[in-house]
């Protein structure tokens, strides 16, 4: 079989970095790592081209190649993916597709005219389906109850990679989340029982991306890191040598439940390690609906000590905020933009509320027959999407407060000012590295584009850019690369906010900040 593997394009998202990956010279964030884990468990026979089209587009030549064509895909990419399955099938090529969206939706892949349907975890489905080719099968929708034991996983086939295109590399530790949070489907496509990988293979993952060459970022891309901390320990125990022995080859980044401010070992570990960053799930301040929405984790300690405990042990803080949670009472954007100030976190991700497919928060909405059609991340495959269920409070207000709290937060001097604020908040460590947020061989030219672009162009904040990078120089040497990546991805977050406020505009007839319409209003929205 001639396999033509192929990862659809994202529109521009919060997490694109699209101005950032343009002045740094860069193509993508981090690379799609279930293709490439994918390519792993096809036959050794099998004779395989990958694309990456967010790095490179494939030829036509590449399409006349092939027999079949594998696709992977998130919600985001949702147009680009149906593109693909059509053009496809209008070629004569059987289609293949997998990953979160299709195991989410997979009657938008059917529809869309794929054969074959790659569904749950590709260890276990993957065999199902060449099974069904060897048998001459012209269609199937392959699943698995069961979950699949990652320390069997094969080595992803980073050799297929344009690693020079890349701001940072990616690996799995770990699937599945302990917790019970309503609105997550993490646990509907993992499981609440994290399952880790082992230690030898981790490190052998590391070990070949190093003997590639990569150098800087690495993103380890677990939804809860922390979700099995006895073997996340281990990990951390063995890779801390490895690290040293290698002088320190990599700066990893991952994301993690709030509970991580709870133990101190964990935290120092992951310091001596290598790790300088950690995305939260903070979702909002407000204790009642933390509650409403079962993140327990986050109400046994305040939040604001949470983060000044991790960024005091070394670690830089990103995070995620949901506005529109049942019961929410008005101001919830301003409560959110006051605890974003107070924490300095420099480029919180603030989201609408959506019922995703599965999820305890869809199943409890759809028996209240609150679920809406025609709207929501799943209709139209945007982040910026109105809420797909009939809210407990009017859906204007919510937008107001979404787009508001965006745009404050992304106003130039307020991010400026809580990137350099955040530097100053993380205590140093003396083993840290110092490759976090400078892509390999692209440190020059991003230095020379950011002091043009905020220190020569931008009149308005010329002034604060040039003062916060002295003190940084003078007071926090050590952080310089991180303070002036931080500065250059404002570059995206300062189009982004104007991007969000344009979708919402459009989702809504008017636009929220104004009380004047721009466009004719949308037909009433009808009950799933």
């Amino acid at each position: 079989m001639k396999a033509l593997l192929l990862y659809p394009r994202f529109p521009q998202t919060f997490w694109s970095y699209d101005r950032f990956m343009e002045i740094a010279g860069l193509k993508a964030v981090i690379p799609p790592l279930g293709i490439i884990t994918i390519a792993s468990l096809l036959p050794e026979d099998w004779e395989i081209r990958f694309h990456d089209r967010n790095v490179a587009l494939e030829t036509e030549a590449d399409w006349e190649w092939c027999d079949i064509v594998i696709l992977s895909a998130m919600l985001a990419q949702k147009q680009d993916f149906q593109q693909l399955i059509q053009k496809a099938v209008g070629l004569g090529k059987k289609v293949a597709v997998g990953g979160p969206y299709p195991t989410s939706v997979p009657e938008h892949a059917l529809a869309s005219g794929a054969d074959y349907l790659i569904l749950d975890e590709g260890e276990l489905t993957i065999p199902l389906f060449l099974e069904a080719i060897a048998q001459g099968q012209e269609q199937g929708i392959f699943r698995s109850l069961e979950k699949p034991d990652v320390s069997l996983s094969p080595m992803p086939r980073f050799d297929l990679l344009k690693l020079d295109s890349y701001f940072a590399m990616a690996i799995q530790f770990s699937r599945g989340c302990p917790f019970n949070c309503e609105f997550c489907d993490i646990i509907s496509l993992y499981g609440r029982k994290p399952r880790t990988k082992e230690p030898s293979q981790t490190l052998a993952e590391l070990q070949f991306l190093y003997e590639l060459g990569w150098r800087g970022t690495l993103f380890v891309v677990d939804d809860n890191f922390i979700g099995n901390k006895r073997n996340v320990k281990c990990l951390l125990r063995e890779l801390i040598p490895w690290m040293e022995e290698r002088n320190y080859p990599f700066s990893f980044l991952t994301e993690a439940s709030v509970n991580l401010a709870e133990d101190s070992e964990l935290l120092d570990l992951m310091v001596k390690a290598g790790f300088y960053s950690v995305f939260l799930g903070i979702e909002t301040p407000d204790q009642d609906s933390l509650k409403v929405t079962h993140k327990y984790q986050n109400t046994r300690h305040p939040l604001v000590e949470a983060c000044r405990i991790i960024n005091q042990a070394g670690l830089l803080i990103y995070a995620g905020f949901i506005i529109g949670f049942d019961g929410e009472k008005t101001g919830a954007g301003e409560r959110m933009q006051a605890f974003i100030e107070e924490t300095s976190i420099p480029q919180p991700m603030v989201g609408i509320l959506q019922a995703l497919p599965n999820t305890a928060l869809w199943q409890r909405l759809k028996q209240e027959q609150r679920l809406q059609e025609g709207v929501g991340v799943v209709e139209l495959g945007d982040q910026n999407s109105l809420m797909n269920f009939i809210p407990s409070r009017p859906i204007a207000e919510i937008a107001r407060e979404y787009v508001q709290t965006i745009w404050k937060v992304y106003e130039l001097e307020s991010y400026l000012r809580r990137c350099f604020q955040q530097c100053l908040n993380i205590a140093n460590h003396p083993k840290r590295g110092q490759s976090a947020y400078f892509p390999p061989g692209k440190g020059a030219r991003l230095v020379a584009q950011l002091i043009w672009r905020q220190g020569i162009r931008r009149p308005e904040i010329r002034g604060l850019f040039w003062r916060q990078l002295w003190r940084i120089l003078r007071e926090k040497p050590q952080f310089l690369n991180m303070y002036l990546g931080l500065c250059a991805a404002g570059e995206h977050f300062w189009e982004y906010r104007v991007l969000t406020r344009e979708r919402i505009t459009q989702q809504l007839g008017f636009d929220p900040l104004s009380i004047t319409p721009v466009i004719e209003p949308q037909p009433a929205l009808t009950r799933a």
